[in-house]
């Protein structure tokens, strides 16, 4: 650590003679995550026997700000402990880099930045870091930023390619082709306000020959109002354009409401609608809403049984919960029970139409701030499945389908200089 010190200081040294105004930061992050998982994600079939491991993202983050100019470079590796043989075994996984900007101020009110960043907006809900998931989301893409007071504007654009091609190649990537986006919010007294317009385009073959980009537009409005007692929120998508030469028409509409019943305690109660596909609909539009780039495992219970890589296209969902957290000195303790339901209407292939209640999930975690650079914190969640989650996931829902972590995260400054 001394040596990485004085090699640091002695690169500022160099390019620094004739700059002013100059910061570095440079901080690390440990995060291993233990889970047992018996019946995480899905209901676990008759006779299986769930499973555990340890995941742990390193993360090492370089800020620097020069004047007007700003630059962050994160480089991660997310593994599972083991999954390297012995110490002579080269990583599998190896080091990837999560973010790579650099941002120019060019007024006190106008900013752009380029390259792999993090896009994150609102409650994360439509685009999000996804910073449970230990690999994390970031985009490579150009922003321009304008921010008066009380108001920010954000343009972005996007465009990926897997390699650099000489002929037409298709984009294989599970991902984007094309991105681009305007959010734009501002604030009222108690009152916030948001607006998202957000066109994503996905290539595929038409033919073997011949690779075609269908656009699918997300837009909608996010609403805030919060004083000392209350933190509500409203919002409301919809979902349009084509997928794969498929017609979409879906919308997402969320209200949550949250008071300050004492100093140590809140609670809450929310709703979310995410619209889904009848199973006996036999048209080719796309009316299960897709939340896109959002930090879903945030949403509609931990145990990520909807919308975390799995759920998408559809009977869609209807999640009904409370929140409940309470905070003593360092430690805090969150509970939410779910009640989910369908959105839309459950039909079997023998055309019986099954209850739309799919299940009731309970989540309880605690935390505890050990000192400011870690954190430890832990769950235990249980999804009590009915049998129409039963035929939308198969599995026994008659099964112990439960779920439990612990998680610690050290994040120690490790450099910091200032010009």
């Amino acid at each position: 650590m001394k040596k990485l010190r004085i090699i640091i200081l002695i690169i500022l040294g160099t390019i620094s003679a004739n700059v002013q105004a100059q910061e570095l930061d440079v901080n690390l992050q440990i995060r291993p995550r233990f889970e047992y998982r018996n019946g995480y994600k899905t209901l676990l079939p008759e006779g299986q026997e769930g499973t555990s491991q340890i995941s742990q993202r390193s993360r090492l983050n370089f800020n620097y700000k020069q004047d007007e100019f700003k630059v962050k470079l994160t480089l991660q590796n997310t593994r599972t402990w083991g999954d390297v043989a012995t110490t002579t075994t080269a990583d599998k996984n190896g080091v990837a880099v999560f973010e790579a900007w650099a941002q120019y101020d060019i007024t006190k009110k106008w900013s752009a930045r380029m390259g792999r960043q993090v896009l994150s907006y609102d409650n994360q809900r439509i685009m999000g870091e996804m910073d449970w998931a230990q690999q994390g989301q970031s985009h490579d893409a150009l922003m321009v930023s304008f921010h008066p007071e009380n108001h920010q504007l954000d343009l972005g654009v996007a465009y990926n390619s897997d390699a650099e091609n000489v002929k037409q190649t298709p984009y294989t990537v599970a991902n984007y082709k094309t991105m681009q986006y305007a959010w734009y919010h501002t604030t009222f007294d108690k009152l916030g306000a948001s607006l998202l317009l957000l066109n994503t385009g996905y290539e595929y073959a038409a033919t073997p020959t011949k690779l075609l980009i269908d656009y699918k537009q997300t837009f909608g409005t996010y609403l805030t109002y919060k004083t000392a007692k209350i933190d509500s929120n409203l919002s409301l998508y919809g979902q349009t354009g084509k997928s794969t030469d498929l017609k979409v028409s879906a919308w997402n509409a969320a209200a949550n409401f949250g008071y300050q019943i004492s100093e140590s305690f809140k609670a809450g109660l929310g709703y979310e609608f995410l619209s889904g596909k009848n199973t006996n609909d036999g048209s080719t539009v796309i009316k299960s809403f897709n939340p896109i780039f959002g930090t879903n495992h945030a949403f509609n219970g931990y145990m990520d049984y909807f919308y975390v890589g799995n759920h998408l296209n559809n009977v869609g969902l209807q999640d009904a919960f409370l929140k409940l957290n309470y905070n003593v000195n360092k430690w805090q303790f969150a509970l939410m029970p779910h009640i989910f339901l369908s959105a839309a209407d459950v039909v079997t292939p023998l055309n019986e139409k099954l209850d739309s209640y799919l299940g009731t999930e309970i989540d309880f975690t605690a935390g505890f701030n050990f000192k400011k650079e870690i954190t430890l914190t832990g769950g235990y969640s249980q999804m009590f499945g009915s049998k129409t989650l039963e035929f939308i996931k198969a599995g026994d829902a008659g099964h112990t389908n439960n779920w439990a972590w612990l998680m610690i995260s050290v994040n120690p400054r490790i450099f910091s200089w200032k010009k």
